[in-house]
């Protein structure tokens, strides 16, 4: 069954057009990796996928609700959990109040997450601003989880991370595709590690969607051109 699909969708970031024909689409248990060089649009079309940037044209449904309708606030309600490019932690607050601020009911809580990120638990009273990049990024996704959401988005999570510890969250990410069945929408140039989790996979060049299919397709002739492997 289909759960996010994004059809022909254009935006502007004031009077300079960003994304000019971006589709895919995404199915419920599936991880969707969105690919490209940087500044090819994958932020943006993350942003307007979660309405934090208008969609100018084009249609965006989420389990058949139309996301170009809504404020962002209840695009969020629906079930759509972002971890935002950068973390944006609440550095004032303890990693407990981070994860209690953004907290739904149902199958994520404390436990679950310290579970999946046991420094969690050993940071729980921890200022976020404290904590390592690393650790604010597992608490990013943590944060992300504490909504219950349908569909996670993870934008560039294992970006400028030590190589530990950016095992260490595709560990996690592995886990809770296996795990929970749940959809995962990942943008990251780590080609060998998002091949080893991703179904399938768009790459963007300039604002349009140039390439999607089933990830094991992916030939290397593809991969000089658009990602320049």
């Amino acid at each position: 069954m289909t759960l996010l699909s994004v059809s022909h969708i254009a935006a502007f970031y004031g009077a300079s057009q960003a994304l000019f024909d971006v589709s895919l689409t995404l199915e419920e248990g599936q991880v969707l990796a969105l690919m490209g060089r940087n500044g090819m649009g994958k932020t943006t079309t993350v942003k307007t996928i979660c309405r934090l940037l208008p969609v100018s044209a084009g249609q965006i449904l989420f389990d058949g609700h139309d996301l170009a309708r809504l404020p962002a606030y209840k695009a969020a309600r629906l079930g759509l959990g972002l971890v935002p490019e950068g973390r944006r932690c609440f550095t004032n607050l303890t990693v407990g109040e981070n994860l209690i601020a953004a907290a739904r009911p149902g199958h994520w809580d404390m436990t679950r997450v310290a579970a999946l990120f046991p420094r969690m638990a050993e940071r729980r009273d921890q200022p976020a601003g404290s904590l390592s990049g690393g650790e604010q990024q597992m608490l990013a996704i943590g944060r992300a989880l504490m909504t219950n959401p349908r569909l996670l988005i993870l934008d560039e999570a294992t970006e400028g991370l030590a190589p530990v510890v950016r095992q260490e969250i595709w560990t996690a990410i592995a886990a809770l595709k296996r795990d929970t069945g749940m959809a995962i929408l990942v943008v990251d140039k780590s080609l060998r590690e998002i091949t080893a989790i991703a179904d399938t996979a768009v790459i963007l060049q300039r604002g349009k969607t140039v390439w999607s299919d089933v990830i094991g397709s992916l030939e290397d002739g593809v991969k000089n051109r658009y990602l320049g492997v």
